[in-house]
């Protein structure tokens, strides 16, 4: 992203997502989605390649609704600071729950391409990745869920 790019984005996240909690949950869920993306890059087997790609599409696809859900209780109850508003706190606890599995599920990624190099066998270490990314999927419907109609 270019640096003029960067700054418009940045001015629509402010205008969209504040400051506070929404916006550290949508930043937290992005950090993590692109912590993923970099463990790819030195994956060396092409199967465990492929199928952590398809783990990475599964979650990306999951970043638009992140923050469609931040905007919304933005929207509905603006924080700009660290205060989550009493009335959508599972809602914020889903998102953060997002956020930190998508990290462990980084996590598990780098082992599994760790694993995958050293013994060539990577099986177990890919359903770890599987089962993690079905819980962020798991906790973005909770938050989808829990925001208040």
């Amino acid at each position: 992203m270019g640096l003029f790019a960067a700054a418009r984005q940045g001015r629509k996240d402010d205008a969209d997502l504040g400051n506070g909690v929404w916006r550290r949950a949508h930043d937290r869920f992005r950090r993590g989605l692109d912590r993923y993306h970099q463990i790819l890059e030195g994956v060396e087997d092409d199967d465990v390649y492929n199928e952590l790609v398809a783990v990475a599409n599964q979650l990306g696809d999951l970043l638009p609704r992140v923050r469609a859900v931040c905007a919304q209780a933005q929207a509905r109850w603006p924080s700009e600071g660290l205060d989550i508003p009493g009335a959508v706190i599972s809602v914020h606890r889903a998102l953060s729950r997002a956020g930190n599995t998508l990290a462990t599920t980084a996590e598990a990624a780098a082992m599994t391409r760790l694993d995958g190099e050293r013994w060539g066998v990577a099986s177990a270490g890919l359903d770890n990745v599987r089962r993690r990314a079905e819980l962020v999927v798991e906790d973005v419907l909770e938050a989808e869920r829990q925001l208040p109609g």
